[in-house]
């Protein structure tokens, strides 16, 4: 978990990703903005009030605004066919969407390369177009996969992060991108003007 203060307007965001069900053993956060980056759920084991108890834990922390998008373990997101209603009463959910918080855009976007039969899975040609409707005013990018070769190797050696989604981030440069997925990672690093926070829950996810 980064809990960090927002240079552009003094905001205090704390970012987490890859809690698969477990996000009680985080207890009650507190800042301005949390900002989940996926997997959520755990592919493997849906229940059918998934939703309403990762919303519930969402109600019982204290921000302003709570962000999330889903990742590869998010099933339970991706299969509601109803995506007119909310999914959260006490979180936004972002999906390909933009998010206006104190004069900073917030962009989430949960899509993944490489694991075909997983939620959000898009191949090389549908990652470039999601990547490109990315706004070239994102202040914080969300993402559930990684930029490529930026803390995206996993336990087994192999880089996992999206190179389409690293030319992106590369040509708009927000101020913050954030993201999860691979386990082995993590870690907060600046390259130009953008800083890279990779928030993974070791200690809670065993899977990618």
């Amino acid at each position: 978990m980064w809990k960090i203060l927002s240079n552009l307007s003094r905001i205090k965001l704390t970012i987490i990703s890859d809690t698969h069900m477990r996000h009680n053993e985080l207890g009650t956060l507190k800042g301005d903005v949390l900002i989940h980056c996926g997997d959520m759920f755990d592919l493997f084991e849906n229940r059918p009030d998934d939703i309403e108890n990762v919303d519930a834990w969402f109600g019982r922390q204290d921000f302003d605004i709570i962000l999330c998008i889903g990742g590869n373990h998010d099933r339970a997101l991706e299969d509601r066919g109803d995506k007119t209603t909310p999914f959260f009463k006490n979180a936004i959910y972002l999906e390909d969407e933009a998010y206006l918080y104190k004069g900073l855009t917030f962009y989430g976007t949960p899509w993944v390369p490489f694991l075909k039969g997983h939620a959000f899975y898009a191949d090389s040609m549908m990652l470039q177009e999601k990547w490109s409707k990315i706004p070239v005013e994102t202040d914080v990018l969300i993402t559930h996969t990684p930029p490529a070769g930026i803390f995206d190797r996993s336990s087994r050696g192999q880089n996992l992060g999206c190179p389409n989604l690293a030319n992106r981030v590369a040509e708009i440069a927000p101020n913050i991108h954030c993201y999860g997925h691979v386990h082995a990672a993590g870690g907060m690093s600046k390259k130009f003007r953008t800083t890279y926070i990779e928030e993974c829950r070791k200690n809670l996810g065993q899977h990618i």
